[in-house]
């Protein structure tokens, strides 16, 4: 994908520094109250912290890298990306719900997507003292130590984390299949339970987006597994929408059964 396979390794070694600090910073607000905004509608809350965070991440990753875009969930959307080859996803705070309500399932998420694919990513879980990381040709990590998805064999019925009104979907001939575990509200965390195998995988219901996903696809690939639209493709990012339909992610004996299990077009 790049003619120095050292670039994707290096870019790591700074998104990761990057999120650390911002990770820091917005731990420094958690179980605060932070001040608290209502955006799309008030359907999303934004805080003190998140604005925080992106500050710090946007100021880091574009004075080391001045040539490459930038797409954030808390920064106005510059059209200006679509012409980067290489662009930093970021998302301050994934599970910026959780993270107000004093939940540790909130990660800083910070990718480097290239041609429309993510070639490094990590997750900082604060509050959890977790790490997660990978780059293009490197194994994915927790904490400094290897992941994998879960083995075949390892569990039947499948585990995994989805919402309730999710699981009602599940034809009910399959439901034997699946035993649902607690629902963590932050997606990318979702997508990395799936890296280091503790649950088998999960369902992403439609309109999600670019920052909620690069980091966590990336880690999840280099686990052994897959984040993949409703055909069964890979994602493509930095698109003029950053919006996707409904998604499956897990290891490869996961998606098949996880197809099988879900209609054609969950909404929601």
């Amino acid at each position: 994908m790049d003619a120095h396979p050292d670039r994707w390794g290096e870019d790591l070694a700074l998104i990761r520094l990057a999120a650390a600090e911002a990770g820091k910073i917005a731990f420094g607000y958690f179980g605060q109250s932070p001040e608290v905004w209502w955006k799309n509608g008030d359907r999303s809350p934004v805080s003190a912290a998140d604005f925080a965070a992106n500050d710090k991440l946007l100021s880091m990753l574009l004075e080391a890298r001045p040539d490459y875009g930038w797409l954030s969930e808390e920064t106005d959307d510059d059209v200006g990306r679509l012409g980067r080859e290489t662009l930093f996803v970021v998302d301050p705070i994934d599970g910026t719900r959780a993270f107000i309500g004093g939940e540790k399932t909130w990660c800083v998420s910070v990718a480097v997507v290239h041609h429309g694919r993510p070639v490094a990513g990590v997750l900082v879980a604060p509050a959890l003292g977790e790490e997660f990381s990978a780059a293009l040709g490197q194994p994915a990590f927790k904490n400094g130590e290897p992941i994998a998805v879960s083995h075949p064999q390892s569990r039947n019925p499948l585990k995994l984390a989805v919402a309730e009104d999710v699981l009602k979907l599940v034809q009910p001939q399959h439901r034997g299949s699946v035993q649902r575990v607690r629902h963590v509200p932050s997606l990318a965390y979702r997508l990395a339970m799936t890296a280091d195998g503790t649950i088998d995988g999960t369902i992403v219901k439609r309109n999600s987006h670019d920052w909620d996903l690069a980091a966590a696809d990336i880690i999840l690939e280099r686990a052994g597994g897959q984040l993949v639209d409703a055909d069964g493709n890979l994602l493509t990012y930095n698109r003029e929408s950053v919006k996707h339909g409904v998604l499956r992610a897990g290891a490869e004996h996961a998606l098949d059964k996880l197809r099988m299990f879900m209609p054609d077009d969950p909404t929601g």
